[in-house]
């Protein structure tokens, strides 16, 4: 099993598949998830919510934003979630500083599966709306929460790996005899 996430890393670490996947990420970001004519704020950007806040954003959404953020989440927000755990897994495992820290990129897989799990439970409120109830809520608000503190961690994770892995060419270029 090990190996075969490492080869899945492997490949997700090369230029190929980074440029693809990042490709892939600032589409979905730039063009395809401001497209969708839903009429509010996507409960998947929130941080937290409560029954009052997603009645209240069902109502803004209307008949037609609901079936259209019904229709969505399921496919092309789950395009997503594969795009970017390819994306920062590659480039996590291509930037890690020790060979021990590959174990890192699977951070944005887990990410990943969150996201998913977060999708089917948005989109059984979005079917099941107006009967809802707090404790379903409070459920997905659960899982929307630590998929925002998973992101984070590999955001952060990838930006710490790409200072020290700039850092070691600057020091590298600096040394005597170098070009």
């Amino acid at each position: 099993m090990k190996k075969n996430f490492q080869q899945f890393f492997e490949f997700a670490a090369g230029t190929g598949a980074l440029v693809i996947s990042f490709t892939g990420v600032l589409l979905m970001l730039l063009l395809v998830f401001p497209a969708l004519p839903i009429s509010g704020e996507l409960i998947d950007l929130k941080l937290y919510y409560t029954l009052a806040d997603i009645e209240a954003a069902m109502r803004q959404y209307g008949p037609q934003g609901r079936a259209v953020y019904a229709l969505a989440s399921p496919t092309v927000d789950t395009f997503f979630p594969l795009l970017y755990a390819t994306f920062f897994s590659g480039l996590i495992y291509r930037l890690r500083p020790r060979e021990s820290l590959w174990v890192m990129a699977f951070i944005p897989v887990v990410a990943g599966l969150w996201d998913l799990c977060e999708n089917a439970q948005i989109t059984a409120m979005l079917l099941q709306y107006p009967d809802l109830s707090a404790p379903q809520v409070a459920l997905t608000s659960f899982f929307t929460s630590v998929k925002h503190l998973l992101s984070a961690a590999y955001e952060l994770t990838a930006l710490v790996f790409l200072a020290l892995f700039l850092l070691r060419r600057v020091k590298r270029a600096r040394q005597p005899g170098s070009s």
